[in-house]
């Protein structure tokens, strides 16, 4: 028999209370359409109420699509997950308190799929100690009405670590490229191998639903088994796609094949960088890469870092990776984050995080929001405009050499010219506080772990040396005092060896990737 039903026959299985479990990134993932038919059916009958929400990497288009579609009060209770600054709506939700709300490490949520699955009491890791996950901080709440502690602390072989705890699933809500009628689905226009697998292993074995969104049905029997990525056995219904605006890949582009690894296309079609502050950074964070280094570049500025790598034909010099699962290629920018142009290689969403928990890489690039005298690192909250951990805090914590780069101020307008770097106007946002708002990264448990820890801006470099906040580089043009000092709400340390940035930096022809090459 046929698992093939409509869309709103999917929404009438959702009962009151239940857990909900989705993932993906961005909009890879998402079944835009189940989430509408949802949507419609608690407008019109005020069912499904009181809704758990359950999700990993963030998931929306920062408009009107991804989880911003099922953010509605009344229909939603709880919110778990580990970035909502891309849904609108649930992230109002949560500032006006009409939700609980944890804001939980990716890797951390991605991973607890597979010890539900197993019935394992939960997940032990290091992940999050120190920063405002940990209970003796913040414990991930995100508002006032949050009042539950869910990580604890615990001792396990004298070490210290967060115990997160397992809960069953009652629906998962998925995306596939193509669903036999048998369930069997496949992900092959998706630019990352989400995890779609864990999610439905999870939810079959504590007894919830699996329902798939598909682009095309294919009859059963027709899908080659080494394109099988969730066996029909965990799913339970399927539902076609109504239409291809419920089917995008990325969040700005409804399917791009080189995201897939299905073609390569010329380097010299990727986006390149005019020559301001913004490329100046990433050409002082890629001047950080050793032949043969193992990279990840997160969202925002440190994705920039591909372009300079691009632009310099350096690509495979180093092996860059993204915490979607991708290894190799140019990692896109801004929308498209978390798709890579041209991948080697994808594996899934979750064993990435394996990979970067285990030490996998030997440099980061991680945006820099805020920080402070400590070294501590800001990217999740802002007053009153939340946005979510994401990877940031599994991939901060487990790297050897971690580099946080981003403009000084907030809204600077600077002029680059004749090699050297000029202030036309401030910032209206101080970069480095007295203390940060939120500790998404601690400088205080890098240090105990011997992390090196560089800040890379367009005007001064620093290092966290022990555990103070060092100044050891300065932008030919920058005056220390007027443009450094007077810009921060502390006086860090100031190398004896402090020195002029590269000037290179800071001319249209760039030579310091030679270095790369010998």
């Amino acid at each position: 028999m046929s698992k093939v039903i409509s869309s709103d026959a999917a929404a009438a299985l959702i009962q009151d209370g239940a857990v909900v479990a989705f993932g993906g990134m961005g909009l890879c993932g998402w079944p835009e359409g189940l989430a509408r038919a949802i949507t419609k059916r608690y407008k019109e009958t005020g069912h499904p109420k009181g809704l758990h929400l359950k999700q990993g990497a963030s998931i929306g288009d920062w408009r009107d699509r991804g989880t911003t579609t099922i953010g509605v009060e009344g229909m939603i209770s709880s919110w778990v997950g580990a970035h909502v600054g891309s849904s609108a709506n649930m992230r109002q939700l949560v500032l006006d308190n009409k939700i609980q709300a944890y804001c939980l490490p990716q890797g951390v949520i991605l991973n607890l799929w597979r010890e539900i699955a197993a019935h394992r009491p939960g997940l032990i890791t290091k992940v999050g100690l120190g920063t405002f996950v940990d209970p003796r901080i913040e414990g991930g709440r995100f508002n006032e009405v949050t009042k539950k502690d869910i990580v604890k602390v615990v001792q396990f072989e004298g070490e210290e670590y967060l115990f997160y705890k397992s809960f069953p699933i009652d629906i998962a809500l998925l995306r596939a490229t193509v669903c036999d009628e048998d369930g069997n689905m496949t992900l092959e226009h998706e630019g990352m191998i989400y995890e779609a697998l864990q999610i439905a292993e999870a939810t079959k074995n504590t007894g919830g639903i699996v329902i798939v969104q598909t682009e095309y049905v294919a009859s059963k029997g027709t899908i080659p088994a080494q394109k099988v990525q969730v066996p029909g056995v965990m799913v339970d219904y399927v539902v076609q796609a109504e239409s291809k605006d419920y089917c995008w890949q990325g969040e700005n582009v409804y399917y791009e094949p080189s995201f897939s690894g299905e073609i390569k296309i010329p380097l010299e079609d990727v986006p390149r960088l005019e020559l301001n502050e913004r490329k100046i950074i990433a050409r002082r964070c890629a001047a950080e890469i050793k032949n043969g280094d193992i990279v990840n570049l997160g969202y925002g500025m440190p994705a920039n870092v591909a372009a300079v790598l691009a632009e310099h034909d350096a690509s495979d010099i180093m092996t860059l990776t993204t915490e979607a699962g991708v290894f190799g290629g140019v990692p896109a920018v801004k929308a498209n984050f978390g798709n890579t142009y041209n991948p080697d290689a994808m594996i899934n969403h979750s064993e990435m995080f394996n990979y970067y928990d285990g030490g996998g890489l030997d440099v980061a690039f991680l945006g820099l929001a805020q920080t402070d005298r400590f070294g501590n690192v800001n990217v999740v909250r802002f007053g009153d405009r939340i946005i979510g951990c994401g990877g940031f805090i599994n991939i901060s914590q487990n790297v050897p050499k971690c580099i946080f780069c981003g403009t000084f101020t907030n809204g600077a307008k600077t002029e680059v010219k004749d090699g050297r770097l000029k202030i036309l106007s401030e910032g209206k946002n101080k970069k480095f506080m007295h203390d940060v708002e939120n500790i998404t990264f601690s400088g205080k448990y890098a240090a105990s772990c011997g992390q090196q820890v560089v800040f890379i801006t367009e005007r001064a470099v620093f290092k966290l040396l022990d555990g103070k906040m060092t100044l050891v580089e300065i932008a030919p043009g920058i005056d220390l005092k007027k443009d450094i000092l007077a810009q921060m709400d502390f006086v860090p340390e100031i190398s004896p060896e402090l020195k002029e940035m590269d000037t290179g930096l800071f001319n249209e022809k760039w030579e310091g990737v030679q270095a790369w090459k010998k």
